[in-house]
């Protein structure tokens, strides 16, 4: 879950849901667009050739657009070039006059136009992510596009114009960062407040990067014409380089712990899809309890590796059910599967939450209790091994309610009633 949005607990049943938030936000930079492509057609095109090198700009942008940790898509160069053409106001000295309409018909034109070659190769958007763009260029021209005319960047006035672009640049990306925190809140079943404190810290690097670029470009442009977009795109391409580098690290971390969890099944340890299954409603529970997005990262990774210490077995457990194992042999498996975990050297966060998954929910000691993350990965864990791959909906509340029995003692209370509030979330029958 930290990587994205998956549905939580695939595989279980659960039916697809709609996203009221996220649709209206599609519905509404439709309208926007569709409208001003209309009105804008109807009223023609003013600075054709200023239109034309924006449109063009915004198009090669989307079309190298990248994904971030989160599965957070983002298009920094069309996204620079969208706010710069909303705030410009001249060009080469020469005051330019496109309307507001005009704005976001180049910008909904750029968009499309960068998508199509994504779309050939079968690779679509996220919907809602492409529409948060369009929806920030509407913001930013219904905001500025009426006074352009009168915050035209003269010499003696140029502060008040730049504070004025500021100001509407954050106000824009704030809207945006709420979209997405109600849109991923609502799509993983986490708190509002999470997910909005998750979106501000995610995006604030690259967001300041690109609203930074586009005021640039847009008083860049008064000077030296349309030459601006060139000089001023070249720092946010490295800085794009630099955030796809950082994505693919991640992806990479990702792709080898999932490898490393497939050890287990592959040797006949547990059943296929254990880890998985455990990994996904163990993030489910996390999102409800409002586990920050890096703590969910950390939870996904320790969860796809929670049994790994079943390698040093020399008879494997029946079905690779742990929760059946003695304490002794839970606490040996949990202690060996940690120890491998801390040999990669970076993991050593996620290594502890693995060692103390075998403990009660007071802990075995002075440590105190264990972590949360591996009070969840012992609730999740026991379901699936008392579950499995059923769907039978009275099986799973039997399950529910034998962990309950064993509330306060082996596992947290408010952990089970979480499980079963994602559980009941991602299948109503449940």
């Amino acid at each position: 879950m930290a990587q994205g949005a998956r549905s939580p607990l695939r595989g279980r049943g659960g039916p697809t849901r709609i996203d009221p938030v996220r649709m209206w936000v599609i519905a509404a930079a439709v309208v926007c667009g569709l409208g001003a492509l209309v009105w804008t057609l109807a009223a023609g095109f003013a600075d054709t050739q200023v239109a034309l090198a924006f449109g063009v700009l915004i198009a090669v942008g989307e079309l190298v657009r990248i994904t971030l940790p989160g599965r957070r898509e983002t298009a920094p160069i069309a996204s620079a070039g969208a706010i710069g053409y909303a705030l410009l106001a001249d060009i080469g000295g020469r005051p330019v006059h496109h309307s507001a309409e005009q704005v976001v018909a180049v910008v909904a034109l750029g968009l499309a136009l960068g998508e199509l070659p994504h779309i050939a190769v079968g690779r679509g958007p996220r919907w809602s992510d492409l529409s948060r763009r369009l929806l920030t260029a509407v913001a930013l021209a219904a905001a500025f596009r009426p006074f352009a005319d009168l915050l035209s960047p003269a010499p003696r006035d140029w502060w008040l114009t730049l504070a004025v672009m500021i100001a509407l640049v954050l106000a824009a990306w704030c809207v945006d960062a709420a979209l997405a925190a109600l849109i991923r809140a609502e799509r993983v079943g986490t708190r509002i407040s999470v997910a909005l404190r998750d979106e501000f810290r995610a995006q604030f690097g690259i967001g300041m990067a690109i609203g930074a670029t586009g005021i640039l470009i847009s008083l860049a442009c008064t000077a030296t014409g349309l030459v601006g977009l060139l000089v001023f795109i070249a720092p946010l391409l490295v800085t794009q380089v630099a955030f796809r580098r950082f994505a693919d690290i991640r992806l990479t971390y990702l792709q080898t712990v999932r490898a490393l969890s497939r050890v287990t099944e592959v040797g006949g340890y547990v059943e296929a899809g254990h880890s998985r299954r455990v990994s996904e409603l163990a993030t489910a529970i996390g999102c409800e309890l409002g586990m920050r997005e890096s703590e969910l990262r950390e939870l996904e990774y320790a969860a796809l590796m929670h049994d790994i210490g079943q390698l040093s077995l020399r008879d494997p457990i029946a079905s690779g059910a742990t929760v059946l194992a003695a304490p002794r042999e839970q606490r040996r498996i949990a202690e060996l599967g940690s120890a491998i975990i801390r040999e990669t050297g970076v993991l050593d966060p996620v290594a502890e939450l693995v060692r103390r998954q075998c403990e009660g929910c007071e802990g075995d000691g002075a440590a105190g209790p264990p972590p949360l993350g591996s009070r969840i990965i012992k609730v999740a864990n026991a379901f699936d091994d008392l579950v499995g791959e059923s769907v039978d909906p009275d099986r799973g509340e039997a399950v529910l309610e034998r962990l309950r029995m064993d509330s306060g003692g082996e596992y947290d209370p408010e952990v089970v009633e979480a499980a079963a509030r994602a559980l009941h979330r991602a299948r109503p029958r449940w």
